[in-house]
């Protein structure tokens, strides 16, 4: 059936027809969804605030700081395309927000531009895998098989780029985070026994520890300025918790809420705490190096084996041809 009508379209169209009928409908399709992506209801807070700054003059700060978010929007430019570009549902969008916050990106159009580079990148290697079909089917025919492969599979892998580049990114940080811990932990317990508190600690491992794990840093210079705000501290500290996702950043937060629960020393919580952080390092690199010869079997046997045998049958083996052909 698909082969009967790829024939008759070749036989209206000709050779490209496939090509340009598959254009042509997503052509169509997306001028028949662009009105409805880009139509956008006006509020009826804008019209109350448009009537009101032509009222009186008493209305002239409300109207410039309606100003000022406007160009606030205009600096936005995927503002007007938020309902679409965001989940609707709260659930998907605060998982989504929690995603590229453990990533890194904390820009609160983080997960609108994310979705938005989901589409572009994906319509562009749409265009590109287009093309290419078209250039080769001037050369040679494709059939259908070949013409949704050359087009369909750009177009999936320009989808999917932005959420494996998010994913890698959030395994990257959560491990440099991983390998720094211990050491931010025993700068901690240095400035606590020195007679800090842990606030004044946590702000002054984070300036010190900067350049070696910026992202640790950067947890921990928001634990900061969040109890310098006013904020509780075990709900900065769950906060952190949820924010970088680590079994050992949980447990460092239930052992510091614990020990003000009950009154117990924090220095006596950070020396244990860091000695067992310490040991799980020590524990993981053991891992690692056991790991390795494992890995290198498959090395070996390809660029180790080969040669070996080479040397010792090949002698043999052209002394048999050799007598053999003489």
């Amino acid at each position: 059936m698909i082969d009967s009508l790829n024939a008759l379209i070749i036989g209206h169209l000709g050779p490209q027809g496939p090509l340009l009928l598959a254009g042509g409908l997503g052509l169509m399709l997306i001028i028949i969804a662009l009105p409805f992506f880009l139509r956008r209801e006006a509020e009826p807070f804008d019209k109350l605030k448009k009537e009101a700054r032509n009222q009186s003059q008493a209305r002239d700060r409300e109207s410039r700081e309606g100003a000022l978010r406007r160009s606030g929007d205009k600096s936005d430019k995927l503002n007007r395309f938020a309902h679409f570009l965001e989940p609707k549902d709260k659930e998907q969008m605060s998982a989504a927000r929690l995603k590229m916050l453990r990533a890194g990106y904390r820009g609160k159009n983080a997960v609108r531009m994310f979705h938005a580079m989901q589409f572009l990148l994906a319509f562009g290697m749409l265009m590109l895998g287009v093309i290419y079909a078209y250039l080769v089917s001037r050369s040679q025919p494709l059939d259908m098989q070949g013409m949704a492969m050359s087009t369909l599979l750009p177009a999936a892998a320009g989808y999917y780029l932005p959420t494996y580049w998010v994913q890698r990114r959030l395994q990257t940080r959560q491990q440099l985070i991983t390998e720094g811990f211990p050491d931010a932990l025993d700068m901690m317990l240095v400035c606590v026994e020195a007679g800090q508190s842990l606030d004044q600690s946590i702000a002054r491992v984070a300036k010190e520890i900067g350049p070696a794990y910026p992202d640790l840093a950067e947890e921990l210079e928001i634990v900061s300025q969040e109890t310098r705000a006013g904020k509780e501290r075990v709900t900065v500290l769950r906060d952190l918790s949820e924010r970088v996702g680590l079994p050992d950043i949980t447990s460092f937060v239930t052992t510091m809420i614990q020990s003000a629960t009950f009154g117990t020393s924090i220095a006596e919580a950070l020396r244990v705490y860091s000695a067992e952080m310490r040991d799980k390092r020590v524990m993981r690199a053991e891992e690692k190096a056991n790991t390795l010869p494992t890995k290198l079997t498959l090395g070996t046997m390809f660029f180790t084996v080969p040669p070996l045998m080479v040397i010792l049958i090949g002698p043999s083996l052209h002394g048999v041809v050799k007598a053999f052909g003489g």
